[in-house]
């Protein structure tokens, strides 16, 4: 990975982005696809639409949201400490005895998320988010609530690792990954003058509500649209293949089976990987994706669309792990697949 992309990536991942307060790693995001793109759009969502060939009528959009799952501040009691609400699907489990930033009205906050200690009883099996309190060290409410309101965000404080064999993990890589992606496919295909307009969206709120790629593709209106985000990786302790499937980091990105997916796509896909020699794997999403493809496809009078993900495992943890080249054979893919296209492709299943 060139050294640019690789800075990018990381200050994508330490820019606080909680579900429905993207505005930073969007301002992040937008700069550096502003040497490349034709053209950078924004909405009243806080969605970036950058394009290239925009006035080609076959349009490819390619979304990853920006977002990260999160806390949010819902009460503060008379000693000092906070209480949250989740924002996305944070597992309320995993907080305990972690650090955190609250992202409070003067700035960031440092804070402990509390635990009992063992010798006391240690913490309840089924600990809910009610039960989470966070210690900044304020004496009392009067001294806490200088720096924190209701509303605040509230994140996890690590940010990323390199680890042995490509593997890196990072807080929410589910899906500043797949934001990541988008904007290095836009980078490469920028100055090879496809057959078609290809859509780079960095989109909003997939955590919590997935409104973001409904109004991005209502606006573009795409031909096609693929969505770009992580799937479960499968190769750790604990996972039963057989009912999980065989997803394993480092045998790059995978491709999803079932009813919202257009299988014309997938042939296209499944075409540039083997001219390529790209290796691909498989999931299956028979009811719908859970990412923004679901929404993207329900626009106008339906778009087709695919999804592809990379491995994770860990998903939705303080430290999710991915793998390097992964990422890299998935932007290849999707610039293979781009450029092998005439803008003349029938997406219709019975044609």
């Amino acid at each position: 990975m060139r050294e640019q992309s690789k800075n990018f990536l990381e200050k994508l991942i330490v820019t606080p982005s909680p579900s429905g307060n993207e505005v930073e790693v969007q301002k992040i995001w937008m700069d550096y696809v502003k040497d490349f793109a034709h053209k950078i759009e924004t909405d009243v969502v806080g969605n970036v639409m950058a394009s290239v060939n925009p006035d080609k009528p076959f349009k490819v959009m390619l979304a990853g949201h920006s977002d990260e799952i999160a806390f949010m501040v819902n009460h503060i009691d008379s000693d000092g400490y906070i209480y949250v609400s989740k924002a996305g699907g944070i597992n309320p489990k995993l907080a305990l005895g972690m650090r955190v930033r609250v992202l409070g009205k003067n700035g960031v906050l440092k804070g402990v998320v509390g635990v009992k200690a063992e010798h006391q009883g240690g913490a309840s099996d089924k600990i809910k988010a009610k039960d989470i309190f966070i210690d900044c060290g304020a004496a009392n409410k009067e001294e806490i609530t200088k720096h924190v309101s209701i509303g605040d965000y509230v994140i996890y404080d690590v940010d990323y690792e390199y680890m042995l064999n490509d593997n890196f993990a990072g807080r929410a890589l589910d899906n500043r990954t797949g934001a990541f992606i988008v904007a290095e496919v836009l980078r490469r295909v920028a100055d090879k003058d496809p057959n078609v307009a290809v859509y780079a969206v960095s989109t909003v709120n997939e955590e919590t509500n997935m409104g973001g790629a409904y109004f991005a593709a209502s606006h573009i209106k795409p031909t096609m649209g693929i969505a770009c985000d992580v799937t479960f990786g499968t190769d750790y302790p604990g996972i039963d293949s057989r009912e999980s499937g065989n997803v394993e980091l480092g045998k790059g990105p995978v491709l999803s089976k079932g009813a919202p997916i257009n299988d014309k796509i997938n042939t296209l896909l499944e075409k540039a990987a083997e001219d390529n020699e790209i290796s691909i794997q498989y999931e299956l999403t028979p009811r719908a994706t859970g990412t923004d493809a679901d929404k993207i496809r329900l626009t106008g009078t339906g778009v087709p669309v695919a999804l592809v993900s990379l491995p994770l495992r860990y998903m939705h943890s303080p430290s999710e792990v991915v793998n390097i080249k992964d990422i890299e054979n998935e932007i290849e893919l999707l610039v293979q697949t781009i450029l092998s296209m005439s803008g003349n492709e029938n997406l219709k299943p019975l044609e």
